[in-house]
């Protein structure tokens, strides 16, 4: 529990701000990045969850594309909490609040297949897009030209995760149909 005394700045106020971006186009973006942060959270800890839990002939190259994953996840929420302090915010911090901002819903506690789990994936990724491609559109319109292009450089990586695992759900074409081949 923290000892200080005085509370700097209240969560879900909005102060001025260096870059000069105006109180209220400012809490617009703020809300929607901390949409965003409590998204990457989301993602985060189910992708964490299935880079523990991976198994089978593939396991070491999925283990391995689910780290990588995941660490560009924790990346791309710290961008995003720091962008929502630079413009006069407060990034959702403890996850009760994280929890409550989230859009997308994570899977349950149960172990699944792979396959089952990177489909699980893979449809949070996808909202996550296009949540990301709403926002970078709300930033454009508002002027903050920062924020949107933070978030097309996001954009690119979760694109290029959700089409690695689209391939990764694919019928192995190199399996045969039957023994009889």
């Amino acid at each position: 529990m923290s000892t200080q005394k005085e509370v700097r700045q209240e969560a879900g106020t909005v102060e001025d701000n260096p870059v000069r971006l105006e109180k209220d186009k400012a809490a617009q973006i703020i809300e929607a990045l901390n949409t965003d942060l409590a998204d990457a959270y989301v993602l985060f800890h189910q992708l964490h969850k299935h880079h523990w839990n991976v198994e089978g002939a593939e396991h070491l190259p999925i283990h391995r594309f689910l780290q990588e994953a995941y660490e560009d996840i924790e990346e791309a929420a710290d961008e995003l909490a720091e962008r929502v302090q630079a413009i006069g915010g407060v990034p959702h911090a403890n996850m009760p609040t994280l929890s409550a901002a989230a859009t997308v819903e994570p899977e349950d506690e149960d172990v699944y297949d792979i396959r089952t789990s990177l489909e699980h994936d893979l449809g949070i990724y996808g909202d996550i897009i296009e949540s990301y491609r709403d926002h970078i559109e709300l930033a454009e319109g508002l002027g903050d030209y920062a924020t949107s292009e933070m978030m097309r450089e996001h954009l690119e990586v979760l694109e290029e995760h959700a089409h690695i695992i689209a391939h990764y759900l694919e019928d192995d074409t190199l399996v045969l149909e039957s023994a009889t081949h």
